[in-house]
């Protein structure tokens, strides 16, 4: 409970929200991907979803690493053939928006992970580009946090806390581990269990409710709106097991404007996740009792909404990626869908917004300066999303799907919070949307 505590009191608040041609200045989420290639179709299909966005984040490695069903990696050919497709494309992703990264960069980022499986690949001698890609990021003169999507084991991040240990003084180690935060998607090697046992400092995630929020797999929306799309339609596979299920690694760090990443128990693309720590919550199957000899640890894990923290948002996450798959194939501006931007109280950023109210006030909210680069048509919605609120009874909202609402704050809602969602949409093919948040503190 002390870090949590700990965590809500030093969280970096991102600017956070859809970028277009000419939207607002915002502090992209940095990131590296750890991924187990091989395994399963599903991590070739998450990055080409990443990459189509790659526009909205520092992305600063791209890391084949093993997992319990890729137990050994021996070079980033697939990975080198998801990049290329990349390049490919980005002359046309490049009119579309503002911010992807040149192929050449991220074939610089691409490396090899950890060769072998779980903490039996961690230790003195153990290094790998991968790991000491991560030392570096976390070394550079950034103040943001570096987000690591565990798509498949952990052990990269564990050589590297492993290294820092045996090799800097306690007082940079500490550094070293706050400028971590781990998004491990159902734990897939046993080294997950022990940078928490040893480490509980560590900003860690393990996330268990990752599938249910796709579409259904092999549909006609893969098919029609995914991989009929050019060259990176046509490198992402049919779903074998699950459908891009290690996508919410990064969507939580999506900047769609919904959620601030720090604060897990907000809720967004990636799903919601309690700052009550859980006890030993396992693996997938495929690890069996490895991890077991670091029984007791804890880590933080979803919220009792569990996919549904993800689906309720289906709308803005799925015509996203077909709108990025439009860009892809199309060397026109005008030939594709692009977000609208959404302003709330004036306010251009990518930022969780908040203030205090008194109870039983009627508090003016308004969308006012929203624009569509497209002159589409925008709509509005306002509502109250009673999950990560802590009053919990009924707030009434008036003018709910007009460009400015009026909030009652409830008489008994004194020392709560209420968390208001903005939703702005086109009505261009496909509607897209993008999001505010307000969170009223009352007093």
């Amino acid at each position: 409970m002390i870090h949590s505590i700990l965590y809500r009191a030093v969280a970096i608040s991102f600017f956070i929200g859809l970028t277009t041609a000419s939207s607002a200045d915002y502090a992209k989420p940095r990131m590296i991907v750890t991924t187990d290639l091989g395994a399963d179709p599903d991590d070739d299909q998450s990055l080409v979803r990443l990459l189509v966005s790659a526009n909205e984040f520092d992305i600063e490695g791209l890391v084949v690493s093993t997992g319990c069903w890729r137990k050994t990696q021996s070079s980033t050919e697939m990975l080198d053939k998801i990049v290329e497709a990349y390049g490919e494309c980005f002359d046309n992703l490049n009119v579309h928006a503002e911010g992807f990264p040149t192929p050449d960069y991220l074939r610089s980022i691409s490396v090899m992970g950890q060769l072998g499986y779980g903490m039996s690949d961690v230790g003195d001698g153990k290094d790998s580009p991968g790991s000491d890609m991560i030392i570096a990021s976390a070394d550079k003169d950034d103040p943001r946090p570096i987000w690591i999507g565990g798509w498949g084991g952990t052990n990269n991040v564990a050589q590297a806390i492993w290294k820092v240990r045996e090799t800097r003084s306690k007082d940079d180690l500490e550094k070293f581990l706050a400028k971590l935060r781990v998004y491990d998607i159902l734990g897939q090697d046993d080294a997950g269990a022990w940078i928490a046992k040893n480490f509980p400092q560590v900003f860690y995630i393990r996330a268990t409710k990752v599938y249910g929020w796709q579409p259904p797999k092999n549909g006609d929306y893969q098919k029609n709106d995914i991989q009929s799309h050019g060259p990176l339609g046509a490198v992402y596979p049919d779903t074998k097991w699950a459908t891009e299920g290690d996508s919410p690694a990064f969507m939580h760090i999506y900047p769609n404007g919904l959620n601030d990443p720090d604060q897990i128990d907000q809720g967004g693309w990636g799903g919601r996740f309690s700052f009550e720590k859980k006890t030993s919550i396992k693996s997938m199957s495929g690890v069996k009792n490895e991890e077991r000899k670091f029984d007791p640890y804890e880590m933080w894990g979803n919220t009792s909404d569990g996919t549904e923290a993800i689906k309720r948002w289906s709308n803005g996450y799925n015509n996203d990626f077909a709108a990025r798959m439009d860009w892809s194939v199309t060397n026109e501006y005008s030939d594709a869908n692009h977000h609208p931007v959404a302003v709330l109280n004036g306010d251009t950023t990518r930022k969780v917004k908040q203030i205090s109210v008194e109870a039983g006030a009627s508090v003016s909210l308004n969308a006012m300066g929203t624009k569509d680069p497209d002159n589409d048509r925008v709509s509005y919605s306002w509502s109250i999303y009673q999950e990560p609120s802590t009053y919990k009874g009924d707030v009434a909202i008036k003018n709910a799907s007009s460009e400015s609402a009026e909030i009652s704050v409830p008489i008994d809602a004194t020392k709560k919070a209420i968390h208001v969602i903005l939703e702005v949409y086109d009505d261009g093919r496909p509607v897209l949307y993008s999001y505010r948040r307000m969170i009223l503190n009352v007093r």
